[in-house]
């Protein structure tokens, strides 16, 4: 069975080939380890072989391993960038604004408000990227994207957040083609905001697309950033408390 640092290698050489195959230069794609459900050790063994950006869906689990992670290791935990990158419900918004770097889902103003309002003012602005729902998706989050520029303009006005880009989680597609069909709207959109001349697009710099199965797919449509979980850590084993409607799998 491989390590989480061979695994790691095997993931860096898939970005790497993809960005070789579509003219970019790996140093345009970042990679975020997903290490929702796996405990502290797991995260440790990937800082070992480099890794500093960590992905968690479940916002009370994230917590609690980075307080344990920082236990441990606390200069190295000084070194680690945390996205929340799960659904974030209104009760739970104090908890990503106090404790993440990024938060990648917010999909609606009320939230991205709280955020801005309960984001302590030691901590430097908090980096957001704007979920779209790009393919339609009836059970998909991500805001719609004909929305996508209103919300882009009213999040850019709140004084304690980041805006950095678009994030999507299309529906699992068959083939390559298909897979980059549906990253290239996002791209489509992506840069349609970009062009739009809102005020404050200074920083709007991050397209998180990909996952482990089309990462590929989404370094070719110009992915920056892609959330590769199981291809690092490994299957995962979801315990009887975790709510598997709100997981998204990445």
């Amino acid at each position: 069975m491989a390590t989480i640092a061979e695994q790691l290698t095997g993931v860096r050489a898939r970005i790497e080939a993809a960005c070789r195959a579509a003219g970019r230069s790996p140093d345009e794609v970042a990679l975020l380890a997903v290490s929702k459900t796996f405990d502290a050790s797991a995260v440790l063994d990937a800082a070992r072989a480099g890794q500093r950006a960590f992905g968690e869906n479940y916002i009370q689990e994230a917590v609690d391993k980075m307080a344990a992670v920082h236990a441990l290791v606390p200069d190295l935990a000084r070194e680690f960038a945390w996205h929340c990158i799960g659904p974030i419900q209104s009760n739970k918004t104090r908890l990503v604004a106090e404790h993440f770097a990024w938060a990648h889902t917010v999909d609606r103003l009320k939230i991205a408000q709280r955020l801005s309002d309960q984001r302590p003012a030691h901590l430097p602005p908090l980096n957001i990227c704007i979920q779209v729902n790009v393919d339609g998706g009836v059970n998909k989050s991500g805001a719609s994207p004909d929305d996508a520029l209103d919300l882009v303009r009213a999040v850019l006005q709140l004084p304690r957040l980041a805006l950095r880009g678009l994030m999507a989680i299309p529906e699992p597609a068959p083939d390559f083609a298909a897979q980059l069909a549906m990253h290239q709207r996002a791209r489509a959109l992506f840069d349609a905001i970009a062009a739009s001349g809102a005020a404050g697009l200074a920083q709007w710099d991050t397209l998180s697309l990909g996952m482990t199965g089309d990462l590929e797919a989404a370094v070719a449509a110009g992915s920056t950033l892609v959330r590769v979980g199981s291809g690092i850590f490994g299957a995962r084993s979801y315990g009887p408390q975790a709510d598997r409607a709100l997981s998204q799998k990445l």
